[in-house]
């Protein structure tokens, strides 16, 4: 696919950005997008490999290796080379939904996967694939479709993330009548509230959510099921339900001085934010903020970034970034082959926002939080940390600290952005859903179907904390059990 000597003719290039100390000031994307002629000529790179690994969508060593959705990227690679864009985009619509969405907030497993990048620089797939969904959109390509003809079945989607619409699309594609519910004021759930603004713009989640809605997908907002409606209703009214709540249930830190104020958990800081910035463009002061405050984010993830990254945009006077894994090395080891996700040392936006605002990295590795400090008011003042070394204790890798090695750090803000364990209980409990061993919906992937009939469950809520890319196809495949379901065959690719 693509130019036969592509990958040896072209370097790889990818979309330039804002520079921080500009792109600071604002809560707008940053990318600046590659022209087409140098889009036509990342694409001439994709070579004739014989077995594309990058949409094997496999999991490797307990990571995604190539697209989970299975996207057909050396066929819409090559049709961007011969500048075929339109066509081009009905492949990349053929797997996936939402490519506006992965196209840029995916990790981009695809590229992990790709052959050029075992021994060079892999293809640019995932600033191909926002271009071609971007240029859909642009060149007024997308536009609402009709669904086939009504199936006279009725379906919920419970979470309108992108495991609830991605199922929703499907099922309406299908001819059923859906129906999603989500508890926030407006639907996207993750995708809204869940991701800052400048690294995915609200607009972008709202076209897609209005185009859904002209096809004729029903969404209520400002409704909990359990709460507000009872899960009961729900089966005794449609046909078939989908829980797509997702793994909202964070995981917290256990150490003295958690009750003080000032401490928060990085998603009601981040989605209180980008309420606030879509309410009032921050007037309403509605938000936690960082202004004038000396920031620590425990932990190292994307969540984590997307907090320092926000921390700097509201004015902190510092950030620091506590991370308990070592830093990873900055090329593949032997025990991380090719096509594994390379395990290797990334600068995301916001650590190198924060060396340009700061002078340093903000990410400390190895390090521990022992125990947290406040004032007479309640409030805290400090983090106590201490270094810890990883050995092998008992058979397993084990944090063990290293003695005298404490130091503390003064702050005024405290993120928790150390992941999920899964879903909130109530609304499993109250449907008597069986739950598995990490205390997340059982149902098997290829199937979806809980413990209860008419039931299926679908993204994060039935795999646990995953990528968005994983809780589309999961939505995708989850629609089409649940049309085998309603009507005894599938016509769900």
């Amino acid at each position: 696919m693509g130019k036969a000597t592509g990958f040896l003719e072209y370097r790889r290039e990818v979309p330039g950005e804002v520079r921080p100390q500009e792109r600071i000031g604002s809560w707008q994307e940053f990318a600046v997008p590659l022209d087409e002629d140098k889009l036509r000529t990342q694409g001439a790179r994709c070579m004739d490999c014989g077995t594309p690994f990058c949409h094997a969508g496999r999991l490797l060593s307990g990571m995604a290796s190539g697209c989970p959705a299975h996207n057909l990227i050396p066929e819409w690679n090559d049709l961007v080379y011969r500048g075929s864009w339109k066509e081009a985009l009905k492949r990349l619509h053929k797997t996936s939904n939402f490519p506006e969405f992965t196209g840029r907030v995916c990790p981009a497993p695809c590229e992990g996967a790709c052959t050029v990048g075992k021994s060079g620089s892999p293809v640019t797939i995932k600033s191909i694939e926002k271009a071609i969904v971007d240029r859909g959109f642009a060149e007024g390509w997308i536009q609402p479709r009709t669904p086939a003809a009504p199936s006279g079945k009725k379906v919920a989607v419970v979470g309108s993330g992108p495991a609830g619409l991605a199922c929703a699309d499907q099922l309406n594609k299908a001819g059923h009548a859906v129906t999603v519910y989500e508890r926030a004021d407006r639907i996207g759930g993750l995708l809204m509230y869940g991701i800052p603004n400048m690294k995915l713009e609200k607009t972008i989640v709202q076209r897609r959510v209005d185009l859904l809605a002209a096809e004729g997908i029903r969404f209520v907002t400002g409704v909990e099921i359990g709460k507000d409606l009872p899960a009961d209703r729900l089966r005794s009214e449609y046909d078939a339900v989908v829980l797509c709540g997702g793994a909202t249930q964070a995981r917290d830190l256990r150490v003295e001085g958690r009750e003080l104020a000032g401490i928060h958990q990085a998603m009601e800081f981040l989605s209180r934010n980008t309420k606030s910035l879509l309410d009032s463009g921050l007037e309403d002061g509605q938000f936690l903020s960082a202004k004038d405050k000396h920031v620590v984010v425990i932990g190292g993830g994307d969540t984590g970034t997307d907090c320092v990254a926000t921390a700097i945009r509201q004015g902190c006077k510092s950030v620091t970034q506590l991370e308990i894994m070592p830093q990873l090395p900055s090329a593949r080891q032997p025990g991380n082959p090719w096509p594994e996700w390379p395990k290797v040392l990334k600068t995301d936006y916001g650590q190198a926002e924060a060396a340009e605002v700061f002078g340093q990295d903000p990410r400390c590795y190895e390090t521990s939080t022992k125990r947290i400090q406040g004032n007479e008011l309640g409030q805290v003042t400090g983090v106590h940390t201490v270094r810890v070394a990883w050995q092998q204790v008992d058979g397993r890798l084990t944090p063990v600290e290293v003695p005298g090695s404490e130091q503390a750090i003064p702050v005024d803000l405290v993120l928790l952005a150390l992941g999920f364990t899964g879903p909130e209980n109530a609304l499993p409990e109250q449907l008597g859903l069986e739950l598995d061993e990490r205390s997340n919906v059982k149902a098997e992937f290829g199937e979806f179907h809980t413990s209860v009939e008419g039931v299926f469950a679908a993204g994060d809520m039935r795999r646990g904390q995953s990528l968005v890319v994983w809780a589309m196809h999961e939505g995708r495949q989850a629609a089409r059990e649940v049309d085998r379901f309603l009507m005894g065959s599938t016509v769900l690719p």
